[in-house]
C-alpha cells in the first residue's frame, strides 16, 4: 500500500517522466546547460500549451460578409509556417517513438504539445483572414507566441552540437531530428519576418475589382454606428468581460446617463432576431398541430410572410401551448447549460475534500511535505474551476432569459393587435398591461431557476453520500430532522402560494382603482371625494397587506427552520457519531461542517426554486389563458362577393351587431359586460357610394358609434353581410373620444407617414389648427403629453381629425368631431375638411348638429339600434323633431356618442420647462442619498430596526461560538490523550454500527461511556445550549424582521397616497399618470416583497463575513497579512462596478415604463391602430422600446457576472493563501489542526459570502431606488393647502354671492396669465352664461373657484368671504359643479352617484329619472349594477347625464355646469335645461357654453376674451350692443 502510495507522489511521477532521480527530480542546469526536463516542460509544453489557449481565443472571430478585400501577403507566410510547423511535429513525433530514447516520454509530451499549438494557431490564422483584422497585422501578442518557442530551440540545438556523435551516419534518425529542429527554427523566423512585414497588395487593383463588380469600397464595420457588446470578442475578453471595460468606465466617469450611452446588443439577442426564431417555432409547433394548414408556409417559416388573419384564424381554433413554443425555441441551447451547472456543481465538493486530506496532513507529524501542497494545488484548481464554470453558465443562462423575455413581451402585443374586441373586454387595461410586465417577469425567472431544480437534489444526494464516508450511519441522525422538515415544507409552500395568489387579486384591484383615481382626479377634487377614495384604497391595500403579513410570517418560518438545520444537523450528527462509540477528530468535525454547510444550500434553496416555478407557472397559464382568445377573423366578418353596383364603397345588408361573442357555448360571465337585454344592431341596411357624403343622425345611446365600430369590424357580426371595397387599405377612423399619442403634434398627424410639407400645410388649414400651433410654444415639435393631457377638448379633436385626413384614406368614419368645437370651427371644418380637402372620399359622419345635415348627399336616422330611415336630408330631417321620446336606450358597452369638450381644465400653453416635464422622466444620479436610508429606518421603527440588528449579531455570535466550541473540544481530545479514544478500538461498536437495532446499545459501550461521560457531557452540554441559544435567536430575527418590512411597507404607502392625492392639479398636468402609476405599482411591489427580501440575505451577509474574518483571523493569524491587499482590491472593485451597475439599474428602470405606457396606449387606441391598418408599424415600436430595455438589461447582467468573476478570483486566492499558510505552519511546528480547519471550512464559502455580498447589497441599492421614487413623491411634489385660516358656519354660503375681484390667474410661473384681471359679480340665485372662444379662459374661472390653480393676484369672494382663507375640504364641498369630462369610476351606479352614501335609495332614483336615465339604469341591473371600466357600458351622453345626476343630489347653492349637455342630442338637451332650471330655481347657477341656445334664458351672458371679461349683460342687451364679441357669437349660430 505504502509502495503504492509512493508511487502517485508527484515527484515519483515527475522522476519517471524526466528519467531523473527521485530525489531531485526536477533539475533547472545540468551539463553547462538548461536540463532536458527543464527545456522541455517549461520552454517546450508549458509555451506550446500558452499558444494554443491563447490562439483559441480568436477561432470564433466575427467574420466579414463578402467581398472581402484583398488579403495582405504576409498573412499568406504565416499560415503556411503554422502549418508546416504541423508536419515538422508531427514527424519528430514519428522519430521519437521509433527511436524510443530515455527521454521518450519527455519528448512525446514536448512534440504532441506542438502539434496541438501550431494546428490551433493555424486555425485561428484562417479566422483571423476573414474578419475585421483581414487588412492588419492581426493581435500583436501574436509575435510574442512567435518568439516564446525560441529559447526552447536554441537549448535543443546547443544539446545535439554537444553531443557530437549525432552527427554519424549511424544515428541518421537522430541527425533527421536535429535538421527537423533547424527547419523549426527557419520556420519561426519566416513568421516573424511575414509578421513584422505584411506587404499589404496595393488598393489599385482592389478599387478596379470593385468598379467591376460594383462592390462596396470600404467593408463597414459590424458593429454600425455605435459600438455592440461581446461580437467578435476574443475568448479570453468574453471569459473576463473585458469588453465591458468601456462601459464601467463611463459609468465611473459619470457618464451614463442615456440608454444610448449603452453598448448594443449582440445581434443574436436583438429582438428583431429573437422574433423572427420564435415565429418559426411557433408555425413549426402550428404545424404539427394542424397538419394540413399552413404547409405552403412552412418552407419561408416567417410570421410576417403569412397572412395575418389565416395565422390569427388558426391559433384562435388551434391553439398552441406557449410552454412548447419556448421549449422548442429555446430549449436545446438551455438544457446543454446543465453540462456547466453539473461541473461546477461537483467542483464545488472538492473542496471539502481537499480540506479533509489538508486537515488529515496538518494532523499527521512528519507528514511530506509534497502532500501538503499537493492538497493545497488542488484547492486552488477545484476552487478556480468551479469559479469560471459557474460564471459561464449564470451569464448564459440570463441571455436565454433574455431572449425568452423578447419573445413573450413581442408575443403577448401582436396577440392585443388581434384579439377581438368582444374578447379584450373581459379585461381591463391594467390586467393586460400586467400580463406583459408581472407575468412575464415570472415566467422569465424561471429560466434562471429551472437547472437548480435537478442540480439541487443532485447536490443534496452527494453531499450526503460524501458524509456517510465521513461519519457512517450517523449522518441519519441530523438528516432524519431535515427530512421531518420536507412535509412542513411542502404545506409552506401550499400556503405560500395561496395567499401569494390573492395578495396579488388585492394587488390588481388597488392598482386598478389608483388608475382610474389618477384618470379622474380633477373630478375627484371638484366633489372633494379624496377622503372617501383614500379610504376606499386604503381598505384594498389593508386587504391586500394581510396576506402579504401571512406571506412574510411564513417566509419567516422557512427562513428560521432553513437557517437553523445546519447547526441542529452537526449537533445531532456529532452527538450520534460520539454515542455509537467513534472518537471526533479534526478532519472529520471540519469536512462534516464543510459538507452539512453544502448541504444545507440545495434545502435552503429548494423553496424558494419550488416558489419560484410555481408562479412561473401560474403566470404561464394567466398568458396562455389571454393568447388562446379569439382573435379577430375578417376574412369570415366581411362578405368576399363584391355588390351589384360597382360605385357601392359599403354596403350592410339585413345586418346584425353585438358587443358579445354570439357563441353560446362561451362562458356567460365571460360575455356579458352589462347583464340583462343589452341592446345590439340589428337589421340594418345601408349602401353608401363612393365619395359621398353619409350622415347618421339621433339621440343619445341609439347606435351610431356601434354602426361604426360594425364597419371597421370591431362588433361581433351576429347576421347578415358586411361589405367595405378596399378595407385592405384601411379607414380614416376618428373616434368620438380622440385618442392622442404621447409625441409631438407632428408626429401625431404623421402617425408613421412620409412627411410632405405641401399636404400637411393643407390638413392643418383644413382642420383649422394653423391658429394653434402659433400660440404653442414649439409649434408642431410640442409634446402633447400622454393622452394629449396640455391639449383642449376641441384641439384634440382637431388633430385626431388631422392625424385622419393625413392618412389619406378611400373610406373616413367620422364621429362626432364637431361636437367639442365651437359654431365657427365646426363651419370651418365642415367647409374646409369634411367638404373640402376630403370631398372625393367616400365619408359617414355621425353627429347632433342638426344644421350641418342638410349638406349630405344621404341622411339615416338611427334609434334603438336600428335604422328608422334613410333618405335625403329634407325626407330625414323632418322626422328629427318626431322621434318618440321614450327611453334612451344604448349600445351594448361601447356606444360613444359625445365629444370630449371645448377646453380641458389645463388649456394653456405650456413652457418650454412644462413640455420637458412632460416629456422625460427625471433620473437620479449618483449614489442613494442618505435620506433614503434614513427614511426606510424610519419607516420600519428606529426600536424594531435596532432590535432585528440586534438578534442577527446574537445570532451569527452563537454560530460562530459553536463552531469555536467544537475545534475547542478537539483540541482538547487530542491534549488528553488516547484513553477518549479507546472506544474506536472497542470491536463490539463496529458491531452496534451494522446491526439491525441500532438504537438499542449493548450493555458493554452503554458503561463504558457512563465511564467516561462527566467531560464528554460537559463538551457536549455546551455545544447544545449554543445550539438552542442560535436557533432562538434566528427565530427572533426572522419574525422581527418580517414584522418591521410590514410596518414600513403598511407606512410608505400610506404617505405616498396621502401626498399624491393631495397633490395640486398642476402636478397631474404635467405628470404622465404612467409615471405616478409606477409608484404605486412596481415600486410598492418593490417595497412590499423585494426589498425585504434582499435586505434580509444583504444583512445575513454582512454578519457572516464579519463572524468569518473573526474566526479566520482568530485561527490563523498570518492569514490577516494577505487579506488587508486583498480587502483593499475588493473594496475598489466593488466600487468601480457599483458606480455603473446603480446607473444601469435607473436606466433599466426609465426605459421599461415606455414599454409598458407604449402598451396602454396601444390598448386604448386600439380601434384606431386597427381601422388605419397600423398594426405592424406599432409592432416595430414597441421592437424598438422593449430592445432599448433590453440592452439596459444584458449590460446590467454583464455587469453582474464581470463583478463575479474577479470576486471569485479573490476567493480563490483567500482560499489559496490560508492553505499555503496552513502548510508552512505545519513545517515549522505551530499549529492547531482544529483552528486551521475551522479557518478553512470558512474560507471555502468566503466567495460565496463576498459575491453574495456585493451583490445583495447593488440589489438592496436598486430596490431602495424604489423608495427613493416613492420618499420623492412623499416629500417633493407641491401639495394644496389644506386647512385656511378663516372659520366659517356650516351653512356657508347661504346665498350664493360670487365676485371676482382683479383675479389673475397663470398656470405655471412663465406662462402667460390665464385670467387677466377678471372683475364681475354673480347675484344670489342669479343664473349666468358664460361664453367664449376656445382659450379663452372660461373653464379657468371654474378652476379658479374651486381653487384647483391658486391665483397670482387678486381674490374670489363667495358671499362676502374670501375663498383663500377657507379651508379647501370646506369650500369645494360647498359647491357643485357638473364637468365637462364625464369620468365615471367603475363600480356600481349607485357609488358613482353617492360615493359617500348621504343619500336615500328614492332620492337616487328620482335623481335618474330627472336625468331621463331611469330605464337605462333598470336595463342593465339598477342601481347596484356595474357601470364598467370608467363607464364603458353607458354611452359618452348617458355618462355626462349621470354627472348632472350626481350635481342634482348636492345641496349646494352655487352650481357650475361646464359645457355638460355637448354630447346630448338637442331634444335631450331641452329636457334637462328644463331640469336644471326647475331644481336650481333659486340658486346660483354658472353655465359655460358652446351652443347659445342653452344659455338664451340665463338672467346675464359673461362673455370672455383672452383671460379677459369684455361683456357682460343680460343676453337680449348684449344683441343690441355695439360691441360685437355676443353678436358675432349668436349671427354665427342662427345663420349656421
Amino acid at each position: 500500500m505504502e509502495g503504492q502510495l509512493d508511487s502517485s507522489r508527484p515527484s515519483s511521477i515527475i522522476s519517471e517522466l524526466c528519467d531523473t532521480e527521485e530525489d531531485w527530480p526536477f533539475p533547472v542546469w545540468q551539463n553547462g546547460t538548461l536540463s532536458p526536463c527543464f527545456n522541455h516542460i517549461i520552454c517546450g509544453s508549458l509555451v506550446h500549451a500558452l499558444t494554443a489557449v491563447l490562439s483559441a481565443c480568436y477561432l470564433s472571430v466575427l467574420r466579414l460578409s463578402p467581398p472581402l478585400p484583398s488579403l495582405p501577403v504576409g498573412w499568406i507566410f504565416r499560415s503556411v509556417a503554422a502549418l508546416l510547423l504541423v508536419f515538422v511535429f508531427i514527424t519528430d513525433l514519428g522519430l521519437v517513438l521509433v527511436l524510443h530514447q530515455q527521454d521518450f516520454y519527455l519528448n512525446i509530451l514536448a512534440d504532441g504539445c506542438g502539434v496541438i499549438a501550431w494546428l490551433v494557431h493555424f486555425g485561428a490564422i484562417l479566422s483571423l483572414q476573414r474578419s475585421v483584422y483581414r487588412r492588419t497585422r492581426g493581435p500583436p501578442f501574436f509575435v510574442i507566441l512567435a518568439i516564446l518557442p525560441v529559447p526552447n530551440i536554441v537549448f535543443t540545438l546547443i544539446t545535439y552540437i554537444q553531443h557530437g556523435s549525432h552527427f554519424s551516419n549511424e544515428h541518421l534518425l537522430q541527425l533527421g531530428r536535429f535538421v527537423l529542429s533547424v527547419t523549426r527554427a527557419a520556420l519561426i523566423l519566416l513568421y516573424f519576418l511575414a509578421f513584422i512585414f505584411p506587404c499589404y497588395t496595393s488598393q489599385r487593383e482592389t478599387l478596379l475589382v470593385n468598379t467591376d463588380d460594383g462592390a462596396p469600397l470600404i467593408v463597414p464595420e459590424p458593429a454600425g454606428g455605435e459600438m455592440v457588446a461581446e461580437d467578435g470578442c476574443s475568448c479570453l475578453s468574453r471569459f473576463l468581460y473585458l469588453w465591458l471595460n468601456f462601459q464601467l468606465r463611463l459609468g465611473q466617469r459619470g457618464e451614463l446617463e442615456r440608454p444610448c450611452d449603452v453598448l448594443q446588443l449582440p445581434q443574436r439577442l436583438r429582438t428583431k432576431a429573437v422574433i423572427q426564431r420564435f415565429s418559426r417555432c411557433w408555425i413549426q409547433c402550428l404545424n404539427n398541430r394542424v397538419p394540413r394548414t399552413l404547409e405552403g408556409n412552412q418552407q419561408d417559416g416567417l410570421y410576417s410572410e403569412i397572412q395575418p388573419e389565416e395565422l390569427s384564424e388558426e391559433m384562435s381554433h388551434h391553439e398552441v401551448r406557449l410552454f412548447r413554443v419556448l421549449h422548442k425555441a429555446f430549449g436545446p441551447r438551455y438544457y446543454l447549460l446543465g453540462v456547466l451547472k453539473l461541473m461546477a456543481s461537483l467542483l464545488a465538493f472538492a473542496g471539502p475534500l481537499l480540506l479533509s486530506w489538508l486537515v488529515g496532513f496538518m494532523e499527521t507529524e512528519g507528514a511530506p511535505l509534497s502532500r501538503g501542497v499537493w492538497c493545497a494545488v488542488g484547492l486552488f484548481s477545484s476552487t478556480f474551476l468551479a469559479a469560471f464554470f459557474r460564471n459561464v453558465f449564470v451569464f448564459e443562462a440570463s441571455k436565454v432569459a433574455l431572449e425568452a423575455r423578447a419573445a413573450v413581451v413581442s408575443t403577448i402585443y401582436a396577440k392585443a393587435l388581434r384579439v377581438s374586441s368582444s374578447a379584450l373586454a373581459r379585461f381591463t387595461t391594467g390586467e393586460v398591461v400586467n400580463y406583459m410586465s408581472t407575468d412575464t417577469d415570472r415566467l422569465v425567472n424561471f429560466f434562471n431557476s429551472f437547472h437548480e431544480v435537478w442540480s439541487l437534489p443532485f447536490q443534496f444526494i452527494l453531499a450526503l453520500y460524501l458524509l456517510y464516508l465521513q461519519v457512517g450511519v450517523a449522518f441519519l441522525g441530523g438528516l432524519g430532522v431535515a427530512l421531518l422538515l420536507v412535509p412542513l415544507n411542502k404545506v409552506l409552500a401550499a400556503r405560500i402560494l395561496e395567499n401569494n395568489k390573492h395578495m396579488l387579486t388585492h394587488k390588481d384591484n388597488r392598482v386598478k382603482l389608483m388608475t382610474e383615481v389618477l384618470f379622474g382626479v380633477r373630478v375627484l377634487k371638484f366633489y372633494n371625494w379624496e377622503q372617501h377614495i383614500a379610504e376606499k384604497i386604503t381598505q384594498s391595500r389593508e386587504k391586500e397587506l394581510s396576506h402579504l403579513k401571512a406571506l412574510k410570517y411564513l417566509d419567516a418560518v422557512c427562513v428560521y427552520t432553513w437557517a437553523a438545520l445546519p447547526v441542529v444537523i452537526s449537533i445531532l450528527t456529532f452527538i450520534t457519531y460520539v454515542l455509537l462509540g467513534n472518537s471526533l477528530t479534526a478532519a472529520k468535525v471540519f469536512t462534516t461542517l464543510a459538507l452539512v454547510g453544502m448541504l444545507i444550500l440545495p434545502l435552503n434553496a429548494f423553496p424558494w426554486v419550488l416558489n419560484g416555478t410555481l408562479e412561473a407557472k401560474v403566470s404561464l397559464d394567466r398568458i396562455q389563458l389571454f393568447l388562446s382568445l379569439h382573435d379577430q377573423d375578417f376574412s369570415a366578418y366581411y362578405s368576399q362577393v363584391s355588390p351589384e353596383d360597382p360605385l357601392t364603397a359599403i354596403q350592410l345588408t339585413q345586418a346584425c351587431f353585438s358587443w358579445k361573442k354570439p357563441d353560446p357555448q362561451s362562458n356567460s360571465e365571460v360575455e356579458d359586460i352589462s347583464p340583462t337585454g343589452s341592446l345590439y344592431l340589428h337589421n340594418l341596411n345601408l349602401s353608401v357610394k363612393k365619395g359621398s357624403l353619409f350622415v347618421v343622425v339621433g339621440k343619445v345611446g341609439c347606435g351610431k358609434s356601434s354602426l361604426l365600430a360594425g364597419i371597421t369590424g370591431e362588433l361581433n357580426r351576429v347576421g347578415g353581410i358586411v361589405h367595405v371595397q378596399g378595407r385592405e387599405e384601411g379607414f380614416g377612423l376618428v373616434a368620438q373620444e380622440p385618442w392622442i399619442q404621447h409625441a409631438t403634434l407632428r408626429d401625431n398627424i404623421l402617425f408613421g407617414k412620409d412627411f410632405d410639407s405641401g399636404f400637411y400645410q393643407a390638413v392643418l388649414e383644413a382642420c383649422a389648427l394653423t391658429a394653434d400651433l402659433n400660440i404653442l410654444p414649439n409649434g408642431d415639435q410640442t409634446e402633447v403629453g400622454e393622452n394629449g393631457v396640455t391639449l383642449s377638448g376641441g384641439q384634440k379633436s382637431r388633430l385626431a381629425l388631422a392625424r385622419a385626413v393625413y392618412m389619406d384614406k378611400d373610406i373616413y368614419l367620422l364621429d362626432d368631431p364637431l361636437a367639442a368645437v365651437d359654431a365657427d370651427v365646426a363651419h370651418h371644418l365642415m367647409e374646409k375638411c369634411i367638404l373640402g380637402i376630403l370631398r372625393n372620399k367616400t365619408r359617414i359622419l355621425c353627429t347632433h348638429r342638426i344644421e350641418f345635415v342638410e349638406k349630405a348627399d344621404m341622411v339615416m336616422l338611427m334609434d334603438s339600434g336600428t335604422v328608422v330611415k334613410t333618405g335625403t336630408p329634407q325626407e330625414v330631417l323632418s322626422l328629427v323633431k318626431d322621434v318618440p321620446t321614450g327611453s334612451t336606450n344604448e349600445s351594448k358597452a361601447k356606444e360613444k356618442d359625445g365629444a370630449d369638450q371645448e377646453e380641458e381644465l389645463t388649456n394653456e400653453p405650456v413652457s418650454e420647462e412644462g413640455l420637458r416635464t412632460i416629456g422625460e422622466e427625471q433620473k437620479q444620479m449618483g449614489r442613494l442619498a442618505w435620506t433614503v436610508y434614513k427614511s426606510y429606518w424610519k419607516a420600519v421603527g428606529g426600536c424594531m430596526a435596532v432590535s432585528v440588528l440586534l438578534s442577527l449579531l446574537l445570532m451569527q455570535g452563537s454560530k460562530n461560538v459553536s463552531d469555536w466550541w467544537l475545534s475547542h473540544w478537539i483540541s482538547n481530545l487530542k491534549a488528553n490523550g488516547s484513553e477518549l479514544m479507546s472506544l474506536t478500538a472497542s470491536p463490539l461498536s463496529a458491531l452496534v454500527l451494522l446491526s439491525a437495532d441500532t438504537l438499542v446499545f449493548p450493555l458493554p459501550v452503554r458503561d463504558s461511556f457512563g465511564n467516561m461521560s462527566s467531560e464528554l457531557k460537559f463538551y457536549m452540554t455546551v455545544y447544545g445550549s449554543l445550539a438552542v441559544a442560535n436557533t432562538v435567536f434566528t427565530a427572533a430575527r426572522a419574525f422581527l424582521f418580517a414584522y418591521g418590512a410590514i410596518h414600513a411597507a403598511t407606512v410608505i404607502h400610506r404617505r405616498l397616497l396621502d401626498s399624491v392625492l393631495k397633490a395640486t392639479v398642476t402636478f397631474f398636468d404635467t405628470t404622465p399618470l404612467g409615471r405616478v402609476l409606477n409608484r404605486f405599482s412596481s415600486d410598492i411591489y418593490s417595497i412590499d416583497d423585494s426589498l425585504p427580501f434582499v435586505l434580509n440575505i444583504l444583512l445575513a451577509n454582512v454578519f457572516g463575513l464579519l463572524g468569518m474574518l473573526v474566526v479566520m483571523s482568530y485561527g490563523l493569524p498570518w492569514v490577516l497579512l494577505p487579506l488587508v491587499p486583498l480587502g483593499v482590491l475588493y473594496y475598489q472593485t466593488q466600487r468601480y462596478y457599483r458606480h455603473s451597475s446603480r446607473e444601469l439599474k435607473r436606466l433599466c428602470s426609465l426605459t421599461l415604463s415606455p414599454v409598458y405606457s407604449h402598451f396602454s396606449e396601444t390598448l386604448s387606441g386600439l380601434a384606431t391602430v386597427r381601422a388605419s391598418g397600423h398594426a405592424a408599424r406599432f409592432e416595430e415600436e414597441n421592437e424598438t422600446r422593449l430592445d432599448q430595455n433590453q440592452r439596459c438589461v444584458f449590460i446590467s447582467n454583464a455587469a453582474m457576472q464581470w463583478l463575479d468573476i474577479r470576486l471569485q478570483m479573490i476567493g480563490v486566492t483567500v482560499v489559496t493563501g490560508i492553505s499555503i499558510i496552513a502548510v508552512i505552519q505545519h513545517q515549522i511546528r505551530s499549529i492547531d489542526p482544529g483552528m486551521v480547519g475551522l479557518a478553512l471550512s470558512y474560507a471555502l464559502s468566503i466567495t460565496n459570502l463576498l459575491s453574495g455580498l456585493i451583490f445583495s447589497f447593488a440589489q438592496t441599492e436598486m430596490q431602495l431606488v424604489s423608495v427613493e421614487r416613492t420618499e420623492e413623491y412623499s416629500t417633493c411634489i407641491p401639495l394644496e393647502p389644506q386647512h385656511g385660516k378663516a372659520t366659517v358656519p356650516a351653512s356657508w354660503p347661504e346665498h350664493g354671492r360670487v365676485e371676482f375681484d382683479a383675479a389673475v390667474l397663470a398656470y405655471r410661473p412663465g406662462l402667460p396669465n390665464a385670467l387677466d384681471g377678471v372683475s364681475f359679480m354673480v347675484m344670489p340665485g342669479e343664473r349666468v352664461g358664460i361664453i367664449g372662444r376656445t382659450g379663452s379662459g372660461k373653464s379657468t374661472l371654474f378652476l379658479a373657484l374651486f381653487r384647483m390653480v391658486e391665483l397670482k393676484q387678486g381674490c374670489i369672494l363667495l358671499d362676502g368671504e374670501d375663498i383663500s382663507q377657507v379651508g379647501l375640504s370646506q369650500l369645494r364641498s360647498k359647491l357643485a359643479i357638473i364637468p365637462q369630462d364625464p369620468f365615471l369610476f367603475s363600480s356600481s351606479v349607485r357609488e358613482n352617484l353617492d360615493p359617500c352614501g348621504h343619500h336615500l335609495e328614492h332620492q337616487l332614483l328620482d335623481a335618474l329619472e330627472q336625468c331621463h336615465l331611469g330605464d337605462v339604469v333598470r336595463r342593465i341591473g339598477g342601481l347596484d349594477a356595474p357601470v364598467g371600466e370608467r363607464g364603458k357600458s353607458l354611452s359618452v351622453g348617458q355618462r355626462q347625464l349621470l354627472c348632472l345626476a350626481r350635481a342634482l343630489l348636492t345641496e349646494a347653492n352655487v352650481l357650475c355646469i361646464d359645457e355638460a349637455t355637448a354630447s346630448v342630442d338637442h331634444k335631450t338637451d331641452m329636457l334637462l335645461q328644463k331640469t336644471i332650471r326647475e331644481r336650481f330655481k333659486h340658486k346660483t347657477v354658472l353655465t359655460i357654453a358652446h351652443r347659445l341656445n342653452t344659455i338664451m334664458d340665463s338672467d346675464r351672458v359673461l362673455v370672455m376674451h383672452a383671460g379677459k371679461v369684455v361683456e357682460f349683460d343680460s343676453p337680449s342687451a348684449l344683441r343690441k350692443k355695439e360691441i360685437q364679441y355676443f353678436r358675432n357669437f349668436y349671427m354665427e349660430e342662427t345663420n349656421d
